[in-house]
């Protein structure tokens, strides 16, 4: 599909799904981590994935090429895949639904910093400024705020905010670098390759492998790798490579108000004040930095 310079009513719906998708991933994360050590839950999701993609590009006749730059960013960009999954696993482990989705959502908040260093034509402006101190000062609230009625901890905030980081610097990658070049498929696919001996690897070091493993934490690994990771990601890579960064960053606040909902509803997690006000700190000022320039008549 060729390049469009804003949403159309295709994006906008699209990013809704895909915002509720993402939403719900983390109640599935969540439930499974009780069957399945974190790490190597996030590393066989990942080991699954490059399976699931690589059938999928041997299906449709797309190769698995790229050019040297390519592949090098790739290389990286899957280090950093594995470092963003293997802080939100955790954080979902040490903390609740809602809190780790209010912190993990904030990544358009270091995209838009990323941005103005790489992207020349992206700068951080007055408007968007404003944007990132109230996103900034919700994170900072969800964290410094310590509800009694929520499960979570400090160690589990600071996991949260590394995946977030982790998340706008992969998604950068895909923007600023010259993995751009490849399809997102193939992007995909070597972010799920490198990343998945790595987390396993590093899942060793995390205590023993297996929970209390359960017929429903397999179901979870499944949905995580055929419908989160091969479909989900694929669509958004695509996603991005069709629409504005800034378009496809901005629908990332409905997924903590999603999240929120979510966890109450399926996980009986209580909505405190102060995760409602860091959400909406949050949520304001994502809205306020990828809202688009006015259009002069």
């Amino acid at each position: 599909m060729q390049r469009k310079p804003s949403l159309d009513t295709f994006g906008i719906v699209s990013l809704t799904g895909f915002a509720l998708l993402l939403a719900f991933n983390q109640v599935v994360i969540k439930v499974t981590n009780g069957g399945l050590q974190p790490v190597f839950f996030a590393g066989l999701r990942s080991l699954g994935a490059a399976v699931v993609v690589y059938g999928w590009l041997r299906f449709r006749g797309i190769p698995l090429s790229f050019p040297k730059a390519a592949l090098a960013a790739g290389i990286l960009t899957g280090i950093m895949f594995a470092a963003e999954f293997l802080c939100l696993f955790i954080a979902l482990d040490l903390t609740s639904v809602g809190r780790t989705s209010v912190i993990f959502y904030s990544m358009p908040v270091w995209m838009a910093i990323f941005a103005h260093f790489l992207l020349p034509d992206d700068p951080i402006t007055g408007r968007k400024a404003i944007g990132l101190a109230l996103a900034l000062a919700g994170v900072i609230w969800a964290m410094a705020v310590r509800d009694p009625t929520l499960h979570g901890s400090l160690w589990g905030d600071l996991a949260a905010l590394g995946a977030a980081i982790g998340w706008a610097a992969t998604a950068m990658m895909a923007k600023a670098s010259p993995l751009r070049q490849a399809r997102p498929e193939v992007q995909l696919w070597i972010q799920v390759a490198v990343s998945g001996p790595i987390l396993v690897i590093a899942a060793l070091f995390f205590g023993d492998l297996v929970r209390d493993l359960q017929p429903i934490h397999l179901w979870g690994l499944g949905f995580q790798i055929v419908v989160v990771v091969s479909a989900g990601f694929i669509f958004w890579l695509w996603l991005l490579s069709v629409y504005p960064a800034s378009g496809v960053a901005s629908f990332s606040f409905l997924s903590p108000v999603f999240s929120v909902l979510l966890g109450w509803l399926l996980l009986d997690e209580p909505i405190g004040a102060g995760i409602v006000v860091a959400l909406v700190l949050v949520a304001a000022g994502i809205v306020l930095i990828n809202r688009p320039k006015a259009r002069r008549s």
